[in-house]
């Protein structure tokens, strides 16, 4: 490498250190690999005070440094030997440190003569690119915001684990309200009384379905599924039920229902808010007599089924109404379990969007290493009015429709948070912006607990809880 470091922005830097204004910048562990020794001795001497410097001078010995070191960021020059000349050697040292450690950080450090191989340096997987002659201010403000965006993944990546660690039937969930969920279906699963699933569409209430039925003694035999509300109502008692021969025009065999085929397992009854009060009474008894019969039949035939029903309804405002039956709603509820949605469930929202990304990178064999900063940001903000499986299917989408390695709030068809969250921590902007919503939200509502908490979607509990966890008063 060519070119030195200005002697006035190192005195400058130095006397900056001397007085104390880098005392509570937060030390880095840097790797600089440059061939040329002066270069590396006077940017070691502009660094040292706040970071932790390793040093190489070809690749070889940066690698192996990496693997000693750990940095968490690296200065590069393209140009080493055997080939200084050339950019060869450089690229070949960012393409293998980033596959030994893919969150770390790489400052590429050219000349302007390099300048066309800035964009192929980026698009490799550089986190930025200065040029000769180097300003240490603008390189240590660079190296600042690395080593925060390095973390920042880090910490994700380890909480992804985390929770994948803890991950129950295949659902991750760390926050409070998860873990009642997953404590409620061990506790559950060892009986065989109905269960009643509610919350918002897209929280997983099939996925709490298959849950109970794998860990319950019912394991062995099939997990049947029918949503009620996607079946034409004279097509939908055959589907449960079966029919005879010649039970009406077009039934030119016998046929089982699904009640039949989950025999010795679980029959899963999605959306049971939509069932006509007809086949509420035929659902009834079999809840009674555990017997069915076929449409056009008379023999009663008696089945072994699990029932698990799910509905997104408010089922006791549709008993007020006379649409659904009491008994029903008592024989189907002797367990009822609440999916919280996804803006109740704390930091899970990135917990998940991780995993998505993770699952959909594999699927599709992109090579993405993650969410941006503003992404992760845009993410946490968003109220995810379709809960998981909107987050899920927006990961997706991004991660198709992603260019470079990070997903970009474009990406996700979500906007960039406003600028006043810049420089904040991540749990510090949604805690700002969960304050003012909620601030906002009681003003309107004339401080009524029960009509705010509806107005935010959450409930009575979530929002007192969040009250006290932001220091909001009760009046």
């Amino acid at each position: 490498m060519s070119g030195e470091f200005a002697k006035e922005n190192i005195l400058k830097e130095q006397e900056a250190l001397a007085s104390g204004s880098s005392h509570h910048a937060q030390r880095l562990r840097l790797l600089i690999v440059e061939d040329d020794e002066d270069v590396r001795t006077q940017m070691k001497w502009a660094l040292a005070a706040e970071c932790d410097i390793a040093l190489a001078g070809d690749r070889a010995s940066a690698l192996a440094e990496l693997r000693e070191q750990k940095p968490s960021v690296m200065v590069l020059d393209l140009g080493l030997p055997p080939h200084p000349a050339s950019v060869e050697e450089g690229f070949a040292v960012l393409a293998e440190a980033l596959a030994a450690d893919p969150f770390l950080k790489i400052v590429i450090v050219t000349g302007r003569s390099e300048k066309e191989h800035a964009l192929k340096a980026v698009s490799g997987g550089a986190y930025d690119i200065l040029y000769k002659p180097i300003d240490i201010g603008e390189l240590k403000t660079i190296l600042r915001r690395a080593q925060h965006v390095s973390t920042l993944e880090r910490e994700n990546a380890e909480l992804q684990m985390k929770s994948q660690d803890d991950a129950f039937e295949g659902m991750l969930g760390t926050s409070a309200r998860m873990q009642e969920v997953f404590a409620t279906v061990r506790k559950v699963s060892s009986t065989d009384v109905p269960v009643l699933i509610t919350g918002e569409s897209g929280t997983g209430k099939e996925l709490v379905a298959q849950a109970i039925h794998r860990q319950s003694h019912y394991r062995n035999g099939p997990f049947v599924v029918i949503n009620c509300g996607a079946i034409p109502e004279n097509l939908l008692e055959s589907e449960l039920f079966g029919h005879e021969k010649g039970a009406y025009t077009g039934a030119h065999v016998q046929r089982k229902g699904r009640f039949e085929l989950a025999d010795g397992g679980t029959l899963f009854l999605d959306e049971i808010g939509e069932l006509s009060l007809t086949l509420q009474v035929k659902l009834l008894r079999f809840l009674q007599e555990q017997v069915i019969e076929r449409v056009g039949g008379r023999d009663q035939i008696r089945v072994d089924v699990r029932i698990v029903a799910a509905t997104n309804k408010d089922l006791k405002q549709a008993m007020q109404e006379g649409k659904f039956r009491e008994d029903l709603f008592f024989r189907l509820s002797v367990v009822s379990i609440y999916l919280p949605s996804l803006k109740e469930r704390d930091d899970d929202v990135l917990v998940l969007a991780h995993a998505f990304l993770q699952r959909a990178v594999r699927e599709n064999r992109k090579k993405i290493t993650g969410f941006t900063q503003p992404a992760i940001a845009a993410i946490a903000a968003y109220p995810w009015p379709g809960n998981v499986r909107e987050l899920e299917n927006r990961v997706k989408r991004a991660v198709i429709m992603a260019e470079g390695r990070k997903v970009k709030p474009v990406d996700l068809e979500l906007e960039e948070p406003a600028g006043r969250f810049e420089g904040m921590t991540l749990r510090s902007a949604r805690e700002t912006l969960e304050r003012e919503m909620i601030l906002k939200v009681l003003a309107r509502q004339k401080d009524n607990i029960t009509r705010a908490a509806e107005e935010l979607g959450i409930s009575r509990p979530t929002l007192y809880e969040l009250m006290e966890k932001l220091g909001i008063e009760r009046k």
